[in-house]
């Protein structure tokens, strides 16, 4: 067995970055920037008011000073017009400063008798002027590699950018394999469960910018699974789910080894997950998850995210970890690297006293992975420990 810090680097040594293409920016958001941004524009690309009010000048400014409005300027609506001393023009916000003007006088500070504004006594003394150029200049960029957020779409539109550059999306062959297996909505047998996992690693593929491909289930046959490896031809990464451990009924690794695969790695000293095999198959990398749903989820978490990121051009580098601390006290650690299932409670961790690995609703309930490293001793409560977070459904 290998550690889990082998695994990964075995793993990403499987993976080259995908090629590029064009997105319309109105569908960037959660792609991965392959090539910076280059703003083509200054932003504000002229000096605006950030208030309601008129476009004066400080020198005339005083209490119970009188001021002839000469014009409005509106957003949108720049025009050629001129401040000159003792004249007020009627501005809003969002639209360019005349010239001649230093300061927005705000419309709260003024009373207005026809072409005329009267100072009021206390007048706020700020200039509310965004000045030209003050939030980015032409040139300046958005650097890549980066996963596009929402704010990002916002500053690259804004720099006038109408079509992005990205990583292609990884298309991921998900592949359950097993006789016992029936799908969603089929009337099992007494002796089938349903498919779960794959349907949940969908969603972990998705979350981490893939796109998720789900196959037929494989059954215990070579024939079979030959059958269903062929329909994953074209993928840019396999994920079998079960099938990789060492029983009579365990066919995935000699299969794939007759169809040429080299394995990377086979088993990691983690728990849940200890089955997890890793190498080349048909051109493509390809991972093979273990069947219990807890140990296929972990492994998807730790092992498949990362390796789409790196597949997509970001850093190739574990799933970011976080530190807490213990609500309850923990007993030693065995010799793997255990992922124990928690909540976050009260801004500490607490352990499921239930970590079997075919417990999914202990999965569902928990909102983190309580990291334990390979014959960590006994912790006590208020013990900083490193964990994974697990999004869930608000």
């Amino acid at each position: 067995m290998i550690s889990v810090d082998q695994a990964l680097e075995h793993l990403f040594a499987l993976i080259n970055p995908l090629d590029t293409e064009a997105v319309p920016i109105a569908e960037a958001a959660g792609r991965v920037l392959a090539v910076p941004v280059v703003s083509t524009r200054d932003q504000p690309p002229f000096s605006a008011s950030v208030m309601d009010g008129y476009a004066v000048q400080t020198a005339d400014i005083a209490t119970g000073a009188r001021l002839r409005v000469t014009g409005e300027i509106a957003a949108g609506h720049g025009g050629d017009l001129t401040l000159n001393a003792g004249e007020a023009i009627r501005i809003f916000t969002g639209a360019p400063v005349p010239k001649g003007a230093d300061r927005v006088l705000i419309q709260e500070d003024t009373t207005r008798d026809g072409d005329w504004i009267t100072v009021a006594d206390g007048a706020d003394t700020s200039v509310y002027i965004r000045p030209y150029g003050t939030d980015f200049r032409a040139g300046d960029t958005i650097d890549a590699p980066r996963r596009l957020s929402a704010h990002d779409i916002v500053l690259a539109a804004a720099m006038n950018a109408h079509t992005l550059t990205c990583t292609r999306r990884p298309v991921v062959a998900l592949i359950a394999t097993g006789d016992e297996l029936v799908m969603p909505g089929e009337n099992p047998r007494a002796d089938q469960i349903i498919a779960s996992n794959a349907l949940g690693l969908a969603e972990i593929v998705r979350q981490a910018g893939g796109l998720p491909r789900l196959l037929p289930i494989a059954r215990d046959r070579e024939d079979a699974l030959n059958t269903v490896f062929d329909l994953a031809r074209g993928a840019e990464m396999v994920v079998t789910i079960g099938g990789a451990s060492v029983g009579d009924h365990d066919l995935v690794g000699g299969v794939t080894r007759a169809r040429g695969m080299e394995p990377s790695f086979y088993k990691v000293a983690m728990r849940p997950g200890k089955p997890l095999m890793a190498g080349m198959l048909d051109g493509a990398p390809m991972i093979g998850l273990p069947g219990n749903p807890v140990s296929s989820m972990v492994c998807g978490q730790v092992f498949l995210a990362p390796a789409l990121r790196a597949m997509q051009g970001l850093p190739a580098r574990p799933a970011p970890r976080q530190s807490g601390t213990l609500g309850a006290d923990l007993g030693p650690n065995g010799p793997r690297e255990h992922y124990m299932r928690a909540r976050i409670e009260d801004g500490a961790l607490h352990a499921f006293e239930r970590q079997d690995s075919g417990l999914m609703g202990v999965l569902a309930a928990a909102d983190a992975l309580i990291i334990r490293p390979p014959g960590d001793g006994p912790r006590a409560k208020g013990s900083e420990v490193e964990y994974l977070p697990i999004a869930q459904a608000d």
